[in-house]
């Protein structure tokens, strides 16, 4: 098949550079001149038209390749639309449907022959993007720093030997965490305190 035989001899390379984008692309005019020498021994030719069409209220161009073969038997057209933009800085209006048609043009061509333009930067918005301005992370919020609570209280009350007063601390310190270091000697104090308060209260039942 001639087509097949076009798609397996045509190497269409990238030679043209965008400094901006830093990236290497073919247009149409290098897929033509890679095609020429190609279709030639084939007596094969390429014609490609346009159409201005109007499609849910916008424009486009349509851009049709066809390969032209001996006799007409094996001929074989494909197209390809590009939108027109609105405005188009440093461009005038006739400047903007060429872009367009150049376009439509290498992008049927694409399709025609297989020729791969999926990885191509030129499908991509070049223009720069904005900076963002990322804001700085939340702090987030400090939680108060737990305080002695009145259970904890009624646990240091509730100790009567060393050893009950040992695992109430114990107790108490994982609940307050760090923080517990500073209300130690205020534990110890209660303890005392209340150690009294019982002698006081027993004092008269001793025999």
């Amino acid at each position: 098949m001639i087509l097949q035989q076009i798609q397996e001899a045509l190497k269409a390379p990238k030679n043209q550079e965008n400094k901006f984008g830093g990236y290497k692309y073919r247009s149409c005019e290098d897929i033509l001149e890679s095609l020429k020498p190609v279709l030639a021994p084939l007596n094969c030719a390429v014609v490609i038209t346009d159409e201005v069409v109007e499609i849910a209220g916008r424009v486009y161009v349509k851009a049709t390749a066809t390969l032209k073969t001996p006799e007409g038997k094996e001929d074989v057209s494909v197209s390809a639309f590009a939108r027109e933009q609105a405005v188009k800085k440093g461009m005038d209006e006739a400047q903007i449907t060429g872009a367009a048609s150049s376009y439509a043009r290498k992008y049927a061509l694409n399709g025609l022959f297989a020729i791969d333009d999926t990885k191509d930067a030129d499908t991509m918005d070049n223009a720069p993007e904005p900076r963002k301005t990322e804001k700085p992370a939340a702090k987030p919020a400090s939680s108060p720093a737990p305080r002695i609570q009145s259970d904890h209280i009624a646990k240091i009350n509730a100790c009567l030997t060393e050893e009950a007063l040992k695992n109430a601390m114990e107790e108490i310190k994982a609940d307050l965490g760090p923080n517990f270091e500073k209300y130690r000697s205020n534990f110890v104090s209660h303890y005392k305190r209340r150690l009294e308060e019982i002698a006081k209260e027993t004092e008269g039942l001793l025999i």
